[in-house]
């Protein structure tokens, strides 16, 4: 059994794998609301909760999976990329059990995991394919050989998509965070009212830009005024999620018929985004493409995909990891 753990970000996560790393017998996720207050992931706030809560997290792991740690052969842990203060309290907890039982230890780039998460999604899926992670800090396009080494084909140039919605919503007073926000806020609202830019849309580029996005909400607001907004916040939301949804859909689609895939495979928490999901199901469709996509629960940060990813990651054997530190990129 691998036991993982996860805190590169906001969530105190950890599972229990089995060693196929295709099914996850508990996947527990603590996320934190003290955020909320701020609009944004306050890192030294979510590292001092991580302290406070990842003895509880683990603990309930192994107790949904109705194991415990004489059972768990190895630990994996995220070592990057993420906020530098959250992993080192990962890295530490999943060290000190490591060293304890003498057990291995397997860091996870935690890029690498959302991918992974495809293979609980769908047990039967094996490489070649490419792959889209888009979360709050991450945009980017992969292939993914035979041998699931991840080449990078393009990713964003300044925000990431994560990062583009929850500055949306927070213009637009939606709160945080702010993909769930904005879909909600998008209900009955019409995408083609306002013509939010969709950039770089050069037929063979794989790159993303989100930036311009941002500034053509931030001007179409100022334009309307605060009443405005509020009257017509559906048709404004409706129209920058939709943007969102065309970059990261014509990308992914295209670097699929550049590199003659057979499936593509969405991950990361933007991942859970309904307008994306329904685009990407009958573009693949009508294309021939197989789509994986996993459930939210998988695509929002979660120990179980660490865990997945770690069957195929080089393992560290006791005590070598003990110098191993947390990287931030």
């Amino acid at each position: 059994m691998i036991l993982a753990i996860e805190t590169s970000c906001d969530d105190t996560c950890a599972a229990v794998v089995e060693p196929s790393g295709r099914r996850a017998l508990s996947n527990v996720v603590h996320t934190q609301t003290e955020h909320s207050r701020y609009g944004g992931v306050v890192p030294e706030v979510a590292s001092r909760a991580h302290l406070e809560r990842m003895d509880g997290v683990i603990e309930k792991a192994l107790s949904d999976a109705g194991v415990t740690l004489d059972d768990v052969e190895r630990v994996a842990v995220t070592v990057r990329p993420g906020l530098i203060g959250a992993l080192l309290v990962g890295v530490a907890a999943a060290k000190g059990l490591a060293y304890a039982r003498r057990l291995p230890l397997v860091p996870v780039n935690h890029l690498e995991g959302h991918v992974a998460a495809a293979y609980l999604e769908d047990p039967d899926l094996e490489p070649p394919f490419v792959a889209l992670v888009a979360s709050g800090g991450h945009t980017a396009l992969y292939a993914v050989g035979k041998d699931r080494a991840m080449r990078l084909l393009g990713e964003t140039l300044d925000d990431a998509a994560g990062e583009a919605l929850d500055k949306g919503a927070r213009m637009l007073g939606l709160g945080f965070p702010g993909g769930p926000a904005i879909s909600r806020a998008a209900e009955g609202g019409d995408p083609g009212r306002y013509g939010f830019p969709v950039a770089l849309r050069e037929k063979n580029s794989l790159d993303f830009s989100f930036s311009g996005l941002k500034t053509s909400l931030l001007y179409r607001i100022r334009e309307l005024g605060p009443e405005r907004v509020r009257e017509e916040l559906a048709h404004l939301a409706a129209g920058y999620e939709a943007a969102v949804v065309e970059a990261l859909a014509r990308k992914l689609l295209r670097a699929a018929e550049l590199q003659r895939a057979g499936a593509v495979v969405v991950a990361g928490g933007v991942a859970a985004n309904g307008r994306l999901r329904r685009r990407l199901r009958e573009e693949c469709s009508e294309r021939g493409i197989g789509l994986v996509v996993p459930p939210p629960a998988l695509c929002t940060d979660n120990a179980a995909m660490i865990g997945a990813a770690a069957v195929h990651t080089p393992e560290i054997s006791w005590p070598g990891y003990l110098a191993l530190n947390a990287r931030s990129v």
